[in-house]
């Protein structure tokens, strides 16, 4: 069984490596080629280039890894099955059983390495992608609408106050540019506008607020007092990680950390769910692992001369391109009927797993 081990996992995992080499090296070029046109902007050369679609390729790998296992794993069965080896080994007692047997113990291990590096170094490549962005351009964009943070405050006499925070733009050096905090307290009225022009979060909540103006209301001194400051420590439940969080694109987060804010989401009453269902595709997309071997296994029983390999490959990419669509359609599908989030994630892979369940075993017992 050992030889036979070798043998399917030497042909599985060279084929992936080729596949995943191929497609990785594509997608290089593709956004290299999309960063030229920011060539000569301050700050922003071709050595910058050449890192920022380096640093991108984490990310890359993570999106196009289940396609490659598949293309890989098709290629490599269907080879297999063209030159009879295949049916050799099914003669010498590679049973279906088995032959699921293997590739679940492969399927393990793919899923291993998209574990780490969807965990580990893509959101730390991001980081660092994000941060060289930053500084090329002097700040980033967290969108046409800024970034909005919404704190509950419970007073020691019981009631509780809501503050509102906006951020419109990311810095150089990873501080928040163009501050506004607004304070209201239980019945909604607003009693206090904090703008800064930077603002520094660590884990404790301290917020550290430069070039700040306040506006407060309702004092005895007058109907606004507006006051002035160059610097200004302000206290709320919003940490650093929670405001980056917010402010830097879903793929810098691990799994723990969509986890993390979208529960913090939920108990300040604001929208959770794409955030919720970016968790659940997150924790559940190297399981696609899984699905693409499933996927792939029929091929190996198909008879030698029903078609070329490179057909297989054609359809296997289809399949791919067919899954990668699917799962995005899910998500959308999923905010928009309210779906639960885990339903909205695992459905693309519960039924691509039952079809290809399916086509195996027909193909065993027919064919």
């Amino acid at each position: 069984m050992r030889t036979v081990q070798r043998l399917v996992y030497r042909e599985v995992l060279s084929a992936v490596a080729f596949t995943t080499l191929a497609f990785l090296a594509l997608m290089f070029f593709f956004d290299f080629v999309d960063q030229l046109g920011r060539i000569g902007r301050p700050g922003y050369t071709i050595s910058s280039a050449i890192l920022s679609t380096t640093l991108e390729l984490p990310g890359r790998f993570y999106e196009l890894f289940p396609i490659t296992v598949l293309i890989g794993s098709i290629y490599a069965l269907s080879r297999l099955a063209q030159s009879s080896e295949f049916t050799i080994l099914r003669t010498a007692g590679l049973g279906p059983g088995r032959a699921l047997g293997l590739l679940t113990a492969l399927g393990l291990l793919f899923a291993l390495m998209t574990l780490l590096v969807g965990d580990v170094l893509a959101p730390a490549a991001e980081q660092k992608n994000v941060s060289l962005k930053a500084a090329a351009s002097g700040s980033l964009s967290v969108g046409p609408a800024g970034a909005w943070m919404r704190d509950r405050v419970d007073e020691a006499s019981g009631q509780h106050r809501t503050v509102s925070v906006h951020v419109a733009r990311l810095g150089a050096a990873g501080e928040l540019q163009g501050v506004r905090i607004y304070e209201f307290d239980a019945d909604g009225r607003l009693q206090r506008r904090i703008e800064a022009q930077r603002a520094l979060a660590d884990e404790d909540g301290r917020w550290t607020l430069s070039e700040v103006r306040e506006d407060r209301w309702g004092t005895s001194t007058g109907p606004v007092d507006v006051l002035q400051w160059p610097t200004l420590q302000w206290n709320s439940n919003l940490k650093a990680s929670v405001v980056s969080a917010a402010v830097l694109p879903v793929g810098t987060m691990t799994t723990l950390e969509l986890w993390r804010y979208s529960r913090h989401l939920s108990q300040q009453d604001q929208a959770f769910a794409l955030h919720a269902i970016a968790f659940w595709k997150k924790a559940l997309y190297p399981m696609a692992c899984f699905v693409m071997l499933g996927l792939a296994l029929p091929f190996a029983y198909l008879h030698a001369r029903g078609g070329g390999i490179s057909w297989k490959v054609f359809g296997g990419i289809m399949i791919g391109i067919s899954f990668m669509v699917f799962n995005s359609l899910s998500s959308h599908l999923g905010l928009l009927q309210g779906w639960s989030p885990w339903v909205a994630a695992a459905a693309p892979g519960l039924l691509y797993l039952m079809v290809s369940l399916g086509a195996f075993a027909w193909l065993v017992r027919y064919r």
